[in-house]
């Protein structure tokens, strides 16, 4: 039986929340998994350059569902943000090392700008 009780998900695998919200929030079999930027969750620096900065988001987003009792196999939908949608290929090529498929639902969303000058950001919605 599912339980409807939230349940939050923290690790020091991923940075620490940076503001007002969880890593990660299961409810039920489903995992809300906040949006992740290429913070390094040791030094808490950004990471430099956007292909590396792509690497981390993917990298502290499998920390994240590692830590829910998942895999990023097991998200259904990805929501990613680039300050410059020139980087989508990049995006796309670096995601293939870490999704396989069926690939989750996705939305790439161009943005101003994102939190601590971040070039990238990524949220996932995780069925476990």
């Amino acid at each position: 039986m599912t339980t409807n009780t939230k349940q939050i998900i923290q690790t020091e695998g991923a940075p620490a929340a940076i503001g007002t919200y969880s890593q990660a929030v299961k409810v039920g079999n489903t995992v809300y998994l906040s949006g992740q930027i290429g913070l390094d969750p040791v030094t808490m620096q950004m990471v430099d350059g956007i292909e590396a900065q792509i690497h981390r988001v993917f990298t502290n987003l499998r920390a994240v569902a590692d830590a829910a009792g998942g895999s990023l196999a097991d998200v259904a939908k990805l929501n990613i943000f680039l300050t410059d949608l020139s980087h989508f290929t990049l995006v796309n090529t670096i995601m293939a090392e870490y999704f396989s498929q069926p690939y989750p639902a996705r939305a790439a969303v161009g943005v101003a700008s994102l939190p601590r000058n971040a070039l990238v950001e990524a949220d996932a919605v995780m069925v476990i």
